[in-house]
């Protein structure tokens, strides 16, 4: 009974270091992500001000995309150049695997492009992962670790730079007034559907838009390289809106999905909800 008694006694101690260990690392990874929020945030603040859009603004667009500007309510205020979103979020790392809740917080910066996407989530009622996305000057680094300790991804490389660009490009639904910025080229492909080619940092990627009649944005559609085991291959990936709201006097999509478009079907891996947005903060 005595030995009984020390083995359990072991085995908490064991837990309770585990579980103390993971909180400091945790803590730590948070003050460290925070430091590159406050210094990603100090370029777009020196940037100055923010002109007022106009329809002058819009005249060698689209016609699609000057109806999703007009749609979204942005004539007559600021251009766009931080952003900060809260997201509840469902991902999965694979289409047998179950769904995993997450809740994040993304910056974005307009005039210099970038994106710091943090994010916690639970793989199961034991194990919390922790995860970093970035995309600054033109390069992406993602970072994933389990209970913020164990590292799961370190991914940096020319895939991961064309995946995040991708990324910002599609997530501009959320912040509407970027289509205006020099780095983007519109094409026109019928009424409903443009192409935008963002140059930013040495690297370009395209992607297809299409709107409604009434100016919504529907999805963004792109070739991605998709990582499986080391190895990457390009695959189509769709960013699909499904309902839209009104923040601070802006109308974007506040529901998504996105879905790789595979030989072997589709793969929904990841859906948010947008909770709340705050621009020019």
């Amino acid at each position: 009974m005595r030995v009984l008694i020390v083995l359990l006694g072991i085995i908490v101690g064991i837990f309770a270091l585990c579980a103390g260990m993971s909180l400091v690392a945790n803590m730590l990874f948070s003050y460290k992500v925070d430091q590159e929020v406050d210094a990603f945030l100090e370029k777009a603040h020196s940037l100055g001000g923010q002109p007022v859009i106009t329809e002058a603004d819009m005249v060698d667009l689209p016609v699609c995309v000057k109806r999703w500007l007009c749609a979204s309510q942005v004539i007559g205020k600021r251009s766009i150049e931080t952003v900060r979103l809260t997201q509840e979020a469902a991902l999965r790392m694979d289409d047998k695997q179950p769904w995993m809740s997450a809740k994040a917080i993304q910056y974005y910066r307009v005039a210099d492009p970038g994106l710091i996407w943090k994010t916690e989530f639970n793989m199961n009622p034991l194990i919390r992962i922790v995860g970093r996305d970035m995309y600054e000057q033109g390069r992406g680094h993602m970072l994933i670790r389990v209970l913020a300790l164990i590292p799961v991804a370190d991914a940096k490389g020319k895939e991961i730079d064309q995946g995040t660009m991708l990324r910002y490009l599609g997530e501009m639904a959320w912040f509407p007034t970027a289509a205006l910025s020099d780095y983007l080229r519109w094409e026109e492909i019928d009424t409903n559907t443009a192409k935008a080619t963002m140059t930013h940092g040495g690297i370009t990627a395209s992607g297809v838009f299409r709107f409604s009649d009434d100016g919504k944005v529907l999805s963004f559609e792109a070739e991605r390289h998709m990582e499986n085991k080391g190895e990457f291959s390009l695959e189509d990936w769709i960013v699909q809106m499904k309902e839209y709201k009104e923040f601070n006097g802006v109308v974007i999509p506040n529901k998504v999905d996105v879905i790789w478009k595979l030989d072997s079907g589709d793969f929904h891996w990841f859906s948010c909800e947008v909770t709340d947005v705050e621009y020019n903060f």
